[in-house]
């Protein structure tokens, strides 16, 4: 009986200690997610500011082609 006992124990603790290594995998795994999607994060909010110059130097270029559009419609009525 004592032998049954110790058996089934060995059993649980052995269980265990699978069940432990498979906890540490997730985590790891789960941690180089985290540093993934952070990753994913800096280059989303990099690209965002790009973006955003983007289209200001697109709001600029098209308030000089309309300044210039002006003038050229200015020296036309002056001929």
């Amino acid at each position: 009986m004592d032998n049954e006992i110790l058996e089934i124990l060995k059993s649980i603790n052995n269980k265990l200690d699978e069940h432990t290594q498979i906890l540490r995998a997730l985590e790891h795994a789960s941690e180089i997610h985290k540093a993934e999607i952070d990753k994913v994060n800096y280059s989303v909010a990099r690209v965002e500011g790009e973006v955003r110059g983007i289209r200001e130097d697109i709001t600029a270029v098209e308030m000089i082609t309309s300044k210039n559009w002006n003038d050229i419609s200015k020296l036309k009525a002056v001929r």
